[in-house]
């Protein structure tokens, strides 16, 4: 069976600072773009979420690629990438993405994904537990919190009211090009893949981020019960005044917060980002450097 391949065109108006370029993994042709960092840098990969493209992910992204190699990819199936011949589930994005990491030279990695990308973070960790070095699960979604469709539609209706604008100019072109029949594929994939139990396998530090205005999440406070169940390296944080979008919608605070983990450092808001939103730990495990700030 062949594979569908996309034109190898860049856009006219890039749309980032980074790079932006094409590779051929596997026979598809798949869009990227990468920071120009040094080589030895370490290497940090953003995961974007369902029917879209990394597009939405460079705002923070951009913010840390000075630090970080970075690669925001469009993985097969999405965005400006062409279509793999098996299809789409959690299991094989996943390993798109490793053999995506092949291509580039790239052996050991920091993922941080949002919405769908975190559960293809889990699945990459447990079939390549010694190439990722930590994860960074910014509003993961999937699971029976998002079941059934109707419930999934009204959720991703009430947080499109909540995001900025600006975000309909980015999602809605991906959204088209991902198409209906992706749609519910992939959502009937997402929404059966056992995201609590790989995220109970996970023995790598590990920072969740959620926003305490997204719909497609439990409350706070049930989400901070099942990182506590966890009982892995695991520091949990919440920026109020954040809907589902976080890479898009804040990506100062979301970048601030990566750093500082990245760092090992205590999460604490950071006061150069301007507005209303704010940071704060509500859960730090004992497996990592303690924070005496943090009421978790």
């Amino acid at each position: 069976m062949g594979t569908t391949r996309a034109p190898r065109r860049l856009p006219r108006h890039p749309a980032s600072t980074l790079a932006e370029r094409w590779t051929t993994v596997d026979g598809v042709d798949v869009f990227f773009r990468e920071s120009s960092s040094p080589p030895d840098a370490p290497a940090m990969m953003h995961v974007h979420g369902f029917g879209l493209s990394g597009r939405y992910l460079l705002p923070t992204a951009e913010r840390l690629a000075d630090e970080f190699h970075t690669l925001v990819p469009d993985l097969p199936g999405f965005g400006r990438s062409g279509k793999a011949p098996h299809g789409l589930d959690i299991p094989d994005l996943a390993h798109e993405a490793a053999r995506f990491l092949d291509d580039r030279g790239i052996e050991k990695v920091t993922l941080v994904g949002n919405s769908m990308g975190c559960p293809v973070i889990l699945e990459f960790a447990h079939h390549y537990p010694d190439r990722i070095d930590r994860a960074v699960l910014v509003s993961p979604a999937g699971g029976a919190y998002n079941r059934p469709l109707r419930r999934a539609v009204g959720q991703l209706s009430r947080d499109g009211g909540r995001e900025p604008p600006r975000m309909i100019r980015v999602a809605g072109p991906d959204y088209v090009r991902f198409g209906v029949p992706s749609t519910f594929k992939m959502f009937s994939a997402l929404t059966r893949y056992p995201s609590l139990e790989r995220l109970l396998e996970l023995h790598i530090p590990t920072l969740v981020v959620i926003g305490d205005r997204d719909p497609l999440l439990p409350h706070p406070d049930r989400v901070k019960e099942v990182a506590v169940a966890t009982d892995n390296h695991v520091v949990l944080v919440r920026i109020e005044g954040a809907a589902h979008a976080i890479n898009f919608s804040h990506p100062g605070e979301l970048a601030h917060a990566i750093r500082l983990f990245m760092a090992d450092k205590p999460i604490v808001d950071d006061p150069d980002s301007p507005g209303k939103a704010s940071v704060y730990e509500i859960h730090r495990s004992a497996h990592v450097p303690p924070n005496p700030g943090a009421d978790g």
